[in-house]
């Protein structure tokens, strides 16, 4: 695969954007109005998150935006996709609306319109309230109709400045790692349970979507996922069924609902008992017609079949599946293994079978043990690398039909990587946490001059 593509490579009406989510970044956690969300209480749970570390301050997004907009500017992004705070617009979750929280969109959206930056919107990155979640959160049906209520106020509000709208951000993250396994916010782990809460975030999304169509005219809605192509050990037949397997548990049981068709039946029949309660008419508005379709890609999964037992609790067990580490491959310091012709395949596969109209690549990115120079630059080569190879992976899958739109790079800053704290880094840009300033990276200089067709 040719690494080294230019942007001329790629359609005129391209967009080039990068991403954030709210509580990663925004801090100001307890400030004009804004309550805890279930990130709040999870990483202020001793022993939930490493060393302690907390989104109270995070990047101080919500003071600094305007010259962290100035730097996306510069760097020549035309596109930012951020989310927004449930608990800082309806601090209740439901009921009534804080307008300082409000204001501040309405600031950050005006900022971003200001720099001909096109805003981005994700309604939910992970940030239940938490006062939803004391009533059931995701395993309660009536968090999906707050979820609607909380689209309407923001739709309404910030419609006529704002058309690119994303429901939700991974659900596969908020039930599975939420509520299966418990390493994310709320921490709790039953498995029956996680896949309930998969099922509402989806019946969440549904009701969102004319929701949005009616609320903002033109409107450009959607979903992001996060997927993992998955691959047999040694490329073995015997291995076959633990793709399928492990397929089902990641991918198509979140693309094949969204697309119109069911829950696939396979997964559906081992689940058995774990499976979740599916109301009549709940899969028609599942499958709301998408404007376009978001794919998260960071690594590739590899399997090998295991004995399957439907009684077990963990998912490769019930079916059939164990992912395997390839040794002596790339990896990022989250040990996920550097594998850009995973995303071409990724999005060929997609194309071909949901035919969506638009795809869109909303994360992709890596974390590295950043090099400080004496002089006080980053030297992250290795990223660097990571996302050339990766937007070369992207211009093979357009070439190749797929109806890619899109790409937004992981992260625009440093920031509080969920479980992982303040250790690993994302960012194109290196955030000091003492003191806020914002240093960018030779990655994000390299995007400069891929963006401005500057020599390399």
């Amino acid at each position: 695969m040719n690494e080294l593509v230019s942007r001329d490579q790629f359609p005129t009406d391209f967009t080039w954007g990068t991403a954030t989510a709210s509580y990663q970044i925004e801090g100001a956690a307890a400030l004009d109005g804004r309550t805890p969300s279930i990130w709040d209480t999870f990483a202020h749970t001793p022993g939930k998150v490493f060393n302690g570390d907390t989104g109270d301050e995070a990047c101080d997004h919500y003071h600094r935006y305007a010259t962290d907009f100035d730097l996306m500017k510069n760097l020549g992004f035309n596109a930012y996709r951020f989310s927004t705070s449930w608990s800082r617009i309806i601090p209740n979750g439901r009921g009534a609306v804080n307008h300082k929280g409000l204001d501040f969109y309405d600031r950050l959206l005006d900022a971003l319109l200001e720099r001909q930056i096109m805003p981005y919107a994700t309604l939910y990155h992970w940030d239940l309230p938490q006062t939803l979640e004391d009533k059931g959160g995701w395993a309660s049906r009536d968090t999906a109709y707050a979820f609607a209520e909380y689209t309407d106020v923001l739709t309404q509000h910030l419609g006529d400045r704002l058309k690119n709208w994303i429901t939700l951000n991974e659900p596969w993250c908020s039930a599975y790692l939420g509520y299966g396994i418990g390493i994310h916010a709320p921490g709790k782990t039953d498995f029956a349970t996680s896949l309930q809460a998969a099922h509402h975030l989806l019946f969440a999304h549904g009701l969102a979507m004319p929701i949005i169509r009616s609320n903002v005219p033109n409107s450009n809605a959607g979903i992001v996922l996060n997927l993992v192509p998955t691959y047999a050990h040694n490329h073995s037949s015997q291995n076959e069924p633990a793709v399928q397997g492990m397929d089902g548990f990641f991918n198509r049981w979140y693309l094949e609902p969204i697309f119109g068709k069911g829950y696939p039946t396979d997964i559906l029949e081992a689940y058995a008992a774990h499976a979740p309660r599916i109301l009549d008419n709940d899969l028609q508005i599942i499958a709301a017609p998408l404007d376009f379709f978001g794919i998260n890609y960071y690594s590739r999964s590899v399997v090998e079949t295991i004995p399957s037992n439907p009684n077990s609790q963990n998912v490769g067990e019930i079916l059939g599946f164990k992912q395997v580490n390839i040794p002596n491959v790339p990896r990022t310091s989250l040990n996920w293994e550097v594998y850009p012709q995973g995303l071409t395949d990724l999005l060929l596969r997609v194309q071909h079978d949901y035919n969506p109209k638009s795809l869109l690549v909303t994360e992709n990115g890596a974390t590295y043990q950043d090099q400080l120079e004496p002089d006080g630059s980053i030297n992250d080569a290795a990223r660097t690398a990571y996302f050339q190879s990766h937007i070369a992976a992207c211009q093979t899958a357009i070439t190749q039909g797929a109806k890619l739109s899109g790409y937004f790079a992981w992260s625009f800053l440093d920031n509080f990587e969920w479980a992982e704290g303040y250790d690993k880094r994302f960012g194109i840009t290196y955030v000091d946490f003492k003191t806020q300033e914002r240093t960018v990276k030779r990655s994000g200089q390299w995007f400069r001059q891929f963006l401005h067709k500057e020599d390399l």
